[in-house]
Parts: C-alpha cells; sequence; structure tokens
C-alpha cells in the first residue's frame, strides 16, 4: 500500500486532442409555429448542459427550424472525453491498518466500494490526521461511443404544449417525426429515437423539392442542399427575407406596412421558403371599422394589413407571405383573397347586427355570463366596478367636471359587448368594440373613449390609457379584480398566475405613476375589499394577513419591480420607505419621489455614517424598552445632550419640507443631524446607571428615532461593507 505523509499534488488532467462538427436534426410534420422557438431554446439548453456534463468540449452551440425541422449544430465539440482524476476520502488509517501494517476489513471494504485494488490506497495526511484515499484515473471515452447514450436523451427532453403518439415506439412530440440526421466527423451516428433510426438524408420542400432524400456530410453540404431543394434553414435569413420582399411590395403599392412583430414571426417559422405577395379586398369593407378589418386578418388568415401613405387609413389590400414560390402566384393571390372575402363578410355582418342592439340592453344580459364560480357573474363584477370608478374618480388631482357621472356611465356598459357578435368571433376586440358601439348609440365622447380605453395597458409595457375617464375605469377594473380573487384567495404562487393579477397590478402602477395624479390610492384599494367584502363571497381564511394587508403588500411588490427596473432603485431603499407607507392612506407618486430622493443621498460620503448613527438610537430605543417619558432638559448631563435636544427642532423643519413634497430638502435636514448624534453618542453612556437619567437619554434617541422614521425605516438600509 503506498503512503505519503505529505498531501500528494493534484494529477493534471490529460486534455483530449481534435474535434469535429455535430449536426442534429429531427425532422417532423409540419409543427405549429408556436411551438418552434421555445423548442430550440430548449434544444440549445439542454445540449449545453448534457455536453458539460459529459465532460465534452465544444465551441459554439447554434440551433436552426423551419416548421418540419429543429436542427442543432455544435462546433468544435471534441472527439474525446476530457479526463479526470476522481479522487475519495475513506477511512482513518488508525481504522484501516493494523498494527501488522495490513488492510482491515474497513479499508478492503472501501476499496471494493470505489472499483480499486486495496493495495492501490494512499495514505495521506489532513487536517483530522492521516485518512486513506482512492485515486481513479478515468481517461474518458470516444464522443461518438457517448452520443449514443446523449442524443436519444436530448430528443426525449424536448416538450411540448400538446404532444402525440403515432408509432409502436410510444414516444411523444408536437408533431410525427419522420427522420432523423446524426452527423458526428462527417460519421453517422446510428442512434435511434421516436422510432426512427438516424442517418445522412434530409428532406427538402415539400412541393418545392424533389421527392429524392438528400445526401449530407456536415451542416454546409446540408444547408447547401436543402436551399436547392428550396428550404432556407436559418430563420433569420427567412426573416430578412420576408422584410425585403415586403418593403418592396409596399414601396411599388404606395402604401405603409402595419408593423407586427408577432405577424412577422408567424410568418418566419410557418414558411421554409418565404414569398410575399399583395391581395385585395373590396372597397366597401373599409366602411367596418379598421380593427376589426386589421384583427380579422391578422387572427385568421395571417395577413399584414397596410395603410394608404397619403391619408394613412387603411387600404383595401393585405399582405400574406406563401410557403412556395411560383412564377405566376395568381392562383395563390385568388386564393387567399377568396378566403378573406368570406372572414370580412362574416365580421361586416356581425357588426351591422350588433349595432342593432344598444349596450344598454345588452347590460341585462350579463346576469348570464359567469365571472368566476366563486365571484358571481359579470353583471355583478360590472356592478362592483361601476361603483369604484366613482371613488376612484374622485381622487384625481385636481379635481374634473363631470368626471364622476362619465366614468360611472362608462363602467356601467363596459362589458356589455361581450355579448356582440363581432367579439364572440374576435375577443381581441373587447372594449375596442364597446367603444365603437358606444359612440354609436349616443354616448359622451369621453364614455366611448373611456370603454375602448379599458383594458390598456395590454402587456406590461404597452400603451397607457389616453383619457383621465381610460385611466379612471383601467384602475377600477383591474383593481376590482385584485381584490375580489384575493378575497377569495385565488393569489399568485411562485410561476402560477392563471388569472394574470400580477399584470393586473403592474398596469395599476403603471397607471398611478405615469397617469393622472391619484390622491391617497389607499382609500380606492379599502373600498374595493369592502364593496367585494359585501357581496357575500366566502373569505379565504389563508396566512399572512388579511386579503386587504396581503393585497397591499402585493402592489408594493409591483412597486419594487417597477422602482428597480424602470429607476434602477435599491430593493434597500424601496423597502425603507414602503416600511413606514400608511397601508391605508398611501399615493404611489409620493412614495416614489421618497424613494428616489433617498436613493440619491444614499451615494453620498457622509450618507452611511448617519445611517450608522440612526441605527444605533434605533436599536438602543426598541433593546432598552423607552417607557415613554417625556425629555426633560433639566436632566442632562453633558452639553452634547443639549446640543442633540436643539438639533431636534429641525423638526418642524423638515415637516414643512415634506407636506411641500420637498424631499431631497427634507433629506438634507436629515443630514445635519449627523453632528450632534455623533457628539451625543461619543460624550455620553445611554445606559448609565440612573434610571431617570437613562430613560431621558432613550427619550431623547426616540425623538432622533421618530424624526427619521417619517421619512423612512432608516434601519432597512444596507451600509456598504456591513
Amino acid at each position: 500500500m503506498k503512503k505519503s505523509l505529505a498531501k500528494k499534488p493534484r494529477r493534471k488532467a490529460v486534455r483530449p486532442t481534435g474535434s469535429a462538427e455535430l449536426l442534429l436534426e429531427i425532422g417532423t410534420e409540419e409543427l405549429p409555429f408556436e411551438f418552434i422557438v421555445p423548442a430550440l431554446t430548449s434544444l440549445q439548453e439542454h445540449a449545453e448542459r448534457l455536453l458539460s456534463e459529459a465532460r465534452l468540449s465544444s465551441g459554439s452551440i447554434k440551433t436552426y427550424g423551419t416548421p418540419r425541422r429543429l436542427v442543432l449544430v455544435v462546433d468544435g465539440l471534441a472527439m474525446h472525453q476530457t479526463a479526470v482524476v476522481k479522487e475519495a476520502m475513506g477511512p482513518s488509517k488508525a481504522v484501516a491498518i493494523d498494527q501488522a501494517g495490513q488492510p482491515t476489513k474497513a479499508a478492503i471494504g472501501f476499496a471494493a466500494g470505489q472499483g480499486v485494488p486495496v493495495e492501490s490506497l494512499e495514505v495521506r495526511q489532513t487536517p483530522k490526521g492521516d485518512y486513506l484515499f482512492a485515486v481513479k484515473q478515468d481517461a474518458g471515452r470516444p464522443t461518438k461511443t457517448i452520443l449514443l447514450e446523449l442524443l436519444p436523451q436530448l430528443v426525449g427532453m424536448l416538450t411540448f404544449p400538446k404532444a402525440m403518439k403515432w408509432n409502436e415506439a410510444g414516444g411523444r412530440f408536437a408533431r410525427p417525426v419522420r427522420w432523423l440526421v446524426a452527423l458526428f466527423a462527417g460519421n453517422v451516428v446510428p442512434v435511434e429515437a421516436a422510432g426512427i433510426r438516424a442517418g445522412d438524408r434530409t428532406h427538402g420542400h415539400r412541393v418545392m423539392g424533389s421527392r429524392k432524400p438528400i445526401a449530407v456530410r456536415d451542416f454546409k453540404t446540408y444547408s447547401h442542399g436543402l436551399e436547392r431543394q428550396g428550404v432556407m434553414v436559418d430563420p433569420e435569413r427567412r426573416r430578412g427575407a420576408i422584410q425585403e420582399q415586403v418593403n418592396r411590395l409596399c414601396a411599388k403599392a404606395g402604401v405603409g406596412l402595419n408593423a407586427d412583430t408577432s405577424l412577422l414571426n408567424q410568418a418566419v417559422y410557418t414558411t421554409e421558403w418565404p414569398c410575399a405577395f399583395v391581395g385585395n379586398f373590396k372597397p366597401e369593407y373599409l366602411a367596418v371599422p379598421s380593427e376589426i378589418l386589421i384583427t380579422s386578418m391578422k387572427e385568421h388568415q395571417g395577413f399584414f394589413s397596410v395603410r394608404d401613405k397619403k391619408s394613412g387609413k387603411l387600404a383595401a389590400h393585405f399582405i400574406a407571405v406563401a410557403n412556395n414560390q411560383l412564377k405566376d402566384m395568381s392562383l395563390i393571390r385568388a386564393g387567399n383573397e377568396r378566403v378573406l372575402a368570406a372572414r370580412l363578410a362574416d365580421a361586416k355582418f356581425f357588426f351591422d347586427e350588433d349595432r342593432k342592439t344598444k349596450l344598454e340592453e345588452r347590460v341585462k344580459k350579463l346576469g348570464g355570463v359567469t365571472f368566476h364560480q366563486r365571484l358571481g357573474t359579470m353583471a355583478q363584477k360590472q356592478e362592483r366596478v361601476t361603483t369604484l370608478a366613482g371613488v376612484i374618480s374622485v381622487l384625481v388631482d385636481p379635481p374634473q367636471k363631470e368626471l364622476t357621472v362619465h366614468c360611472e356611465r362608462a363602467a356601467a356598459l363596459c362589458k356589455a359587448d361581450l355579448l356582440t357578435g363581432i367579439v364572440r368571433e374576435l375577443p381581441e376586440l373587447q372594449g375596442i368594440m364597446g367603444g365603437e358601439y358606444a359612440k354609436h348609440d349616443g354616448e359622451p365622447a369621453a364614455v366611448s373613449h373611456a370603454i375602448r380605453e379599458q383594458y390598456l395597458p395590454r402587456s406590461p409595457e404597452g400603451e397607457l390609457p389616453k383619457t383621465i375617464e381610460g385611466q379612471v375605469l383601467s384602475l377600477a377594473d383591474r383593481l376590482d379584480s385584485l381584490a375580489a380573487f384575493f378575497h377569495v384567495g385565488i393569489v399568485p404562487t411562485g410561476s402560477e398566475d392563471p388569472f394574470a393579477l400580477r399584470r393586473h397590478a403592474t398596469a395599476i402602477v403603471r397607471i398611478l405613476l405615469e397617469g393622472m395624479t391619484f390622491r391617497n390610492f389607499g382609500q380606492a384599494l379599502q373600498k374595493a375589499e369592502s364593496i367585494v367584502a359585501s357581496a357575500g363571497f366566502k373569505a379565504a381564511l389563508v396566512p399572512g394577513g388579511d386579503a386587504l394587508q396581503r393585497l397591499v403588500d402585493f402592489l408594493f411588490d409591483r412597486v419594487r419591480h417597477y422602482g428597480r427596473t424602470v429607476h434602477g432603485l435599491r430593493d434597500d431603499v424601496m423597502n425603507a420607505v414602503l416600511k413606514v407607507a400608511d397601508r391605508q392612506a398611501f399615493d404611489l407618486r409620493d412614495l416614489l419621489e421618497r424613494m428616489k430622493a433617498l436613493q440619491s443621498k444614499a451615494v453620498r460620503a457622509e450618507f452611511d455614517p448617519l445611517i450608522v448613527g440612526f441605527k444605533r438610537a434605533h436599536h438602543l430605543v426598541e433593546k432598552e424598552k423607552w417607557d415613554r417619558t417625556p425629555v426633560d432638559p433639566q436632566r442632562f448631563q453633558h452639553p452634547s445632550e443639549g446640543r442633540l435636544h436643539a438639533a431636534m427642532q429641525l423638526q418642524g423643519e423638515m415637516s414643512k419640507q415634506m407636506q411641500a413634497g420637498r424631499y431631497d430638502q427634507a433629506m438634507d435636514v436629515l443630514v445635519e443631524l449627523k453632528p450632534a448624534i455623533d457628539a451625543f453618542f461619543e460624550a455620553v453612556m445611554v445606559n448609565a446607571e440612573d434610571p431617570t437619567i437613562r430613560s431621558n437619554r432613550l427619550s431623547l434617541l426616540k425623538q432622533v428615532d421618530d424624526l427619521f422614521m417619517s421619512f423612512a425605516d432608516f434601519s432597512q438600509i444596507v451600509v456598504q461593507g456591513s
């Protein structure tokens, strides 16, 4: 048995030499375009992890995809696993070696467990004493051998929102897998996945390509071969081609494109060889609101809409992207025009029929529409929103004439369009059509605009309502949803948020901070909760305080997210301000200004020493249990006590600055206290033996604590280096 009294140096791993390209293609029936990007992302992430865990170094790892193929290309993949030395510590020498120097059962068992001869065990000195070590040299295996195990795992790791089984192999995939290409260093890796054995043959475009498979050796021959057979395998090439074609068509037709990123992505991932063309529809359909036409073209057909460059109005043309290029595109164009004409005819019919019934008449039928099984009907929700809109409208600063009347009227009609034919056909037009029909019914412009804007913003960074009435209605609708779901205990947990409550809260925060000024929005939260509670819904018994408290905390969490992402505010700064915020009467805009003022001072050199002094005062008051005795100047024993007491007269100045919203100046008042606080702690001992002196000094520190806490809880501030 080897023995070493000093620790042996770690053996250097032998670096493998040589590398080659890995190409994997999963050929399928046409995949839904929404599945492709997540699948490619997952394919790359899993490949990176599996190769790393297998100790296979590589260069770039890229993915490509079309509706019929998911492709992985790994450049510079090592030909061999990286060799490693594995060490395991076993029993102590005293237990493993007997007096005769022979291995005991403990040593023999350890060697067997590690798969090494007992004679190869080494004795090493450790801080705990001499111990046995098993040292194994793992030279690794050839990459081609490892890929036989790794590639089937990789294919099996891909998951989809919907998957199917189609053969006896039992594999699940978004669509049936029809072929596999697996090449490493130009040679086939004979793996099997989803019941298909990999080879070196791929297939071109379903229409433009030939039926004969394409032989490939590497990614270069693969991409060139596909190009000749009508496939641009790189999505970014297809994106560039589509944009170039669309721009050329728009210039020729004298129209401007209604740019839509989601539509462009759809075109990229529904084609292998994109070919854009212009189609037309009857100008008479332009009498229908443009939102209906644009949405119908987008949602039903995946067509781009265009506008006349001179008038800016919607033009009677569309741009479609076909997955085929013919010399004569007239047949494809005619087919698409015919299908769109039927869609637009339906939309026009619904629009004409909807206008025969006023929104006010539809309101009566909302009692038959369920909002949520535990929260009643849409009619009940609309009633709550109407009451809440009236409450919020009063909080607008400065007050607006007739605002409450318009907001309550808009709220009383805001959900009626859910019963219209056009919204049943195109749910994306909720609110938009309500505003259109309200205008047709002769409602005031403020009312129709508010109904139209009630669902804004539609995304976290989306456009906010432009009108005051729209902001009030959006706030009321979202706040009611938050209050209702929180009341019955349906709250977001982790990544689960089926009712988009985080998005609602984010929208509320954005409107309050970027829209009109709403005074004391805390009142609106209280009212929203009380309205829901009075509706008779069963309240949930959940830990963490009552529903209102949890609702405020949830909203404040979104404020933190907003402050962090939009203004770059520190978490400790935001926590300090929110900790002292009145949960029943708060103004988010005011709180944000405090945070910004606090952070602007927090970067200064004198700030951290000030916080150290405050925290000392704060902790002493908490620890020593202040007895609420008022400060008595007659009991001061050192001039520093009097100077600190005199400095506290700045309290009036600070209160004045805070009431005026001048938080920078208010922070300056606190900074001025630093010399007096430092001198106090240097000169006196708070915990004096005389209980009356100790109590008087604690009362003085309590004044300091209260003054700081009137701005923020500075104990939350992280001092640099602490």
